[in-house]
């Protein structure tokens, strides 16, 4: 699987639903996202396939190494963009609308750029 938006979003959720509760299955992804069980039980198969996720003999799905990484490394985009859009005025549930969509697309040079500008200008 191309680890992209949609890949990307799985990921995130599964560790923010995993920071909330000591287990997550598949219908736990579907109710956050919105997304049919069919879908994510297919999305699941892909991640675990591509080594993204590990999934017990009770359903219960946790993060490889290299799906954390890349889980943590969009949930950082997600605040530090949220953060950067309510310190201009934008209201908190636009920003982080907003953020969700942009932290799949901005380029690592361009997000490293907005978070030294960040530290310059709100910290």
């Amino acid at each position: 699987m191309t680890m992209g938006e949609s890949g990307e979003m799985y990921l995130e959720t599964l560790l923010l639903l995993s920071k909330k509760q000591e287990y997550v299955i598949s219908n736990d992804l579907a109710i956050e996202l919105g997304y049919s069980r069919p879908s994510v039980c297919r999305a699941v198969k892909l991640l675990k396939q591509d080594k993204y996720i590990d999934v017990d003999g009770s359903g219960h799905l946790t993060l490889t190494n290299s799906g954390l990484e890349i889980a943590e490394k969009i949930y950082e985009r997600h605040l530090v963009i949220s953060k950067f859009f309510e310190s201009i005025g934008v209201s908190a549930e636009t920003a982080a609308e907003d953020a969700c969509r942009i932290e799949h697309v901005i380029s690592d040079e361009s997000f490293q750029k907005l978070k030294e500008h960040i530290k310059l200008v709100i910290y």
